[in-house]
């Protein structure tokens, strides 16, 4: 078992490094003939999100050789997908670049700039400006830890706004409920026992709010940390090497090295995030493989 965590926690690391990568934000040498706005639809992004990353105002001037950071894209909070359409402007009597920009509803250095134009630039009716204009919707997905639901929120450009709330499916297989000894004993008193199974398996064992959750079998803490799908996790390595695996917890109370012996508190029952009933998952292991945990060792 200690190699096989092992090799996960290695794979989780890579992994994480990998996402790092993936999702740093690069940089862009400017060449000759660069402008920002080029440079911004090149790599899909806002000229306000260019201009951000590089701490850029309005005004300020891009050279050859200079280096700009392209912000990444990805948000664990929120999708934005931004659509950029240009159009055509046709100069009528009495326009001006800051007339038009106000109208149009964009920034005089973009319309400036997206049309290759300075500050000495004079602009002639029946002159044909580029309009760059962009619409996007915010897709924010929120996930609440005591319902079986996730809230989608879109708002679109116009300022629309819809909510969908879909059910979080519950991808563990449940068995029947387990009639186990009443003498055996568990890290919680008197559970309703349910075997579990999924990429590991076990029991899930109901609980009082904030019950105590109890060691039953003495051994040294070899990890502390949250594991995906099962919360807060301790496992319990006994002397024969046996690992006890106490899941879905509250509060810890020991820490990674301790040695706890039979009826020690480990910490406390959690609930649990898509069936909002209190409650723990208890797994063991014997050389890699899960063993049924109402057969396993006891002190």
């Amino acid at each position: 078992m200690k190699l096989s965590f092992g090799k996960k926690l290695v794979t989780f690391v890579f992994l994480c490094s990998i996402c790092c990568i993936a999702f740093a934000d690069t940089k862009h040498t400017v060449e000759k003939g660069d402008t920002l706005y080029s440079i911004s639809k090149k790599y899909s992004i806002t000229l306000d999100q260019l201009r951000k990353a590089n701490n850029l105002t309005d005004t300020d001037v891009i050279k050859v050789g200079q280096k700009l950071t392209i912000p990444g894209k990805d948000d664990n909070s929120s999708t934005s997908k931004i659509k950029t359409e240009v159009t055509e402007y046709v100069v009528q009597k009495g326009d001006t670049l800051y007339g038009i920009a106000k109208k149009q509803g964009i920034k005089v250095a973009d319309l400036m700039e997206l049309n290759g134009l300075d500050n000495n630039s004079v602009i002639k009716v029946g002159q044909k400006l580029k309009i760059k204009t962009t619409s996007s919707s915010v897709k924010t997905t929120t996930t609440t830890t005591t319902t079986k639901t996730t809230t989608t929120t879109t708002t679109s450009s116009a300022g629309t706004t819809t909510t969908v709330t879909t059910p979080i499916p519950d991808t563990r297989t449940y068995g029947t409920s387990v009639n186990a000894d009443k003498s055996t004993i568990w890290p919680v008193k008197n559970p309703t026992v349910t075997t579990v199974k999924g990429k590991v398996n076990g029991v899930q064992l109901s609980a009082q709010k904030n019950e105590s959750v109890t060691c039953i079998r003495e051994g040294s803490v070899m990890y502390i940390g949250v594991y995906r799908g099962y919360g807060q996790i301790i496992f319990v390595q006994s002397k024969t090497g046996i690992i006890y695996a106490y899941a879905g917890l509250n509060t810890i109370s020991v820490k990674k090295g301790d040695y706890v012996l039979f009826g020690n508190e480990l910490g406390t029952a959690g609930v649990d995030s898509l069936t909002g009933k209190s409650q723990i998952t208890f797994m063991v292991f014997q050389n890699g493989q899960s063993i049924d945990p109402a057969k396993a060792p006891r002190n």
